[in-house]
């Protein structure tokens, strides 16, 4: 079924679409449609490895690890995809498409998403009441970037190489370079845009 680049309908419209859906995926934001596109092959990977050390850092615990394909429920009118997740309710551990309790959402950036992703979506995983950390993976350079939820608000760290990734909520720590070994990528387009965005900011 083709799709406009924005579609709007209603909730009930949008859930019919999407799970009768059997060759693509849609979110749905505060009642726009928008059908998920396929990525790189960097993106894909990083999903993978990442995903793989999540599962294996919490093989012990209660918690879950999802991949891509399982939706999250962030409001009534706020549907998405994020590219991994983990939750530790056992209210999320059934046979189902959905969940609702996150701990972790993990987005690994494209050109096509990024946008979004560091903007409305950032706004309403912050908003999210069980959502501890939010994790942003470029896949265009060497560059992570954690959201942590604290007492008095959220504490933003960045990573490049050479470091290790600090999850504080689930205690979790992964090396940079081991999951981006491999990949011809520099450690700069991450870091100039930041602080090209905060110099605009200061002017």
């Amino acid at each position: 079924m083709a799709l406009p680049e924005y579609l709007f309908m209603s909730v009930e419209d949008y859930l019919a679409l999407d799970d009768n859906s059997h060759d693509a995926r849609y979110e749905y934001l505060d009642g726009e449609v928008r059908m998920l596109a396929g990525e790189s092959t960097y993106h894909s990977a990083l999903i993978s490895r990442l995903g793989a050390m999540l599962g294996n850092a919490l093989e012990n615990s209660s918690c879950w690890t999802y991949n891509s394909d399982m939706r999250l429920v962030l409001s009534e009118s706020y549907y998405v995809y994020p590219d991994l997740s983990v939750s530790c309710d056992e209210n999320d551990h059934t046979l189902d498409n959905s969940i609702l309790h996150p701990c972790i959402v993990v987005d690994v950036l494209s050109p096509s998403t990024e946008a979004i992703d560091t903007g409305e979506k950032l706004r309403a995983y912050l908003e999210h009441p069980t959502i501890q950390e939010y994790v942003i993976v470029d896949s265009l350079s060497i560059w992570i970037e954690v959201y942590h939820r604290e007492e008095d608000g959220w504490k933003f760290r960045t990573y490049g190489p050479n470091s290790m990734v600090k999850l504080e909520h689930l205690k979790i720590q992964f090396s940079v370079d081991t999951l981006y070994r491999g990949m011809d990528l520099q450690a700069t387009r991450r870091l100039t845009k930041r602080k090209k965005a905060n110099n605009q900011r200061n002017s």
